[in-house]
């Protein structure tokens, strides 16, 4: 009896190997036009907060002036991620020493040392997407209902989650999830931290690094609320509020980006990521950051060239485009399910009584198993993996 398509998953390098000759040899250079990108929003947050040290000297009755520019502020926030996450992939300068300065100041407003986000999300995420040792993955529902896991639980788009849960989790997810690998990193280097779904390894060397980078930000940050003399008009429109909407901007793309994804022990992107179908407006102020899955094909690619990509996938790999999803779709799909993993391919919730199978994001044609089979022939070790029992992965 023939296996359907469904049951196989397709290594990321298999997808890089057929859709590399069919991009312009441009895509893989770096553009360094985007640090003027990084640059305008990081001037516009300092003007922001430069006009904010003002507003004692302003009539109480026009402080909500400031309100539009909070906005602007926020979205310079979001900007400031998605510029220093490609920096950080070396899709816009390769010089290492100047990215790591440049991203100790982007990154700051978001509380991430760069020395973390390499060993996190370059180095592991990239490498083990939505895998048992992906730092970014669902907790599992048989570990440890650590502290981690339970505010996951309280503040992750899912079908138990409250309003006001999601609420606040769209203000300090982001912040949450740097604060917790920080500790595990700093605090937990011989033995497991249960707050991470997984935890990175690093060398002592680079856990000083971490810790020097990390100092370097409470300081920048407890510089600024001087500067605003620690007043609290001027902390909430200018601190708070521009930073609580750049956060909930950003986790708003991350919240879609797996979570509701099935576990996948080979890296199959369009298998565990999804990607977005956004307003061009968007993309083209958020440097395509809608493109995920493309972007974990490719993960040094200019991001100018992720449309391309999807191009091309629809032409090679037409039955699986269901990857590519409405923001609508993507919110329902993740307001429906819960969010803890049973199986690789079942959510359940905290109290393991609702139990949900994983969306499906590949079809089950024969004929497009058959045509996969003969394309990946001889690749088997990477190219392709006939899944196991559900349990597989969550039980080893």
């Amino acid at each position: 009896m023939n296996t359907p398509t469904s049951d196989y998953l397709i290594h990321q390098a298999v997808y890089a190997k057929k859709l590399r000759p069919l991009l312009p040899k441009k895509a893989f250079e770096p553009d360094s036009s985007k640090l003027i990108v990084l640059l305008v929003n990081a001037a516009i947050l300092l003007v922001g907060w430069g006009i904010a040290a003002q507003l004692d000297h302003w009539p109480k009755a026009l402080l909500w002036l400031y309100l539009p520019f909070a906005v602007v502020m926020g979205n310079c926030v979001i900007t400031l991620l998605f510029v220093g996450h490609d920096m950080m992939h070396g899709s816009v300068i390769r010089n290492r020493r100047l990215v790591r300065v440049i991203t100790l100041f982007s990154q700051a407003v978001l509380w991430m040392p760069p020395t973390l986000w390499k060993h996190i999300h370059n180095q592991t995420h990239h490498n083990r997407t939505n895998s048992l040792k992906d730092p970014d993955r669902n907790f599992l529902y048989r570990e440890p209902n650590s502290l981690g896991k339970r505010a996951q639980d309280i503040i992750t788009p899912s079908s138990t989650v409250t309003v006001p849960g999601l609420m606040l989790g769209m203000l300090t997810a982001w912040s949450l999830y740097t604060l917790r690998h920080v500790i595990a990193v700093l605090f937990f280097s011989q033995k497991e931290c249960p707050h991470v779904p997984a935890q990175v390894t690093v060398k002592p060397a680079e856990r000083f690094q971490i810790a020097a980078e990390f100092a370097f930000i409470v300081v920048l940050h407890l510089s600024l609320l001087a500067y605003l003399r620690f007043d609290p008009i001027k902390l909430i429109l200018a601190y708070f509020l521009p930073i609580g909407l750049g956060y909930g901007g950003m986790i708003f793309y991350i919240y879609t980006n797996h979570l509701f994804c099935r576990m996948t022990s080979i890296n199959d992107p369009l298998v565990n990521s999804v990607s977005l179908k956004v307003p061009k407006f968007f993309d083209l102020l958020h440097c395509n950051f809608s493109y995920h899955t493309e972007h974990h094909i490719f993960p040094g690619l200019n991001s100018d060239y992720y449309p391309l990509v999807r191009e091309s996938l629809a032409k090679l790999y037409p039955e699986r485009m269901r990857y590519v999803m409405t923001v609508k779709e993507a919110w329902q799909l993740l307001l429906t399910t819960p969010r803890h993993y049973l199986t690789e391919t079942m959510f359940t919730d905290w109290n393991g009584i609702e139990r949900v199978s994983c969306p499906r994001l590949i079809p089950s044609s024969e004929n497009y198993r058959q045509s996969m089979d003969k394309e990946n022939r001889g690749t088997s070790c990477i190219g392709t993996e006939k899944i196991a029992k559900p349990s597989s992965l969550v039980d080893k």
